[in-house]
């Protein structure tokens, strides 16, 4: 591994992210674990259904 990549890795391993990055990448782990068995879901439904539990969780 060269020096370059490897303090691109050791500076990746601190970076924090924005609540709006965190859910993106959430959205895109749940898209991707779900249309590996399921071609049928998409972007769109993975979105809509965050939505949906968004709009849940502040009624609580």
């Amino acid at each position: 591994m060269t020096t370059d990549l490897e303090s691109l890795i050791a500076a990746a391993r601190f970076q924090e992210f924005s609540a709006s990055e965190r859910e993106a990448q959430r959205r895109s782990f749940a898209y991707g674990n779900t249309h590996i068995e399921n071609s049928r879901i998409t972007r769109e439904l993975i979105d809509h259904q965050a939505e949906l539990l968004r709009l849940e969780a502040r009624e609580d």
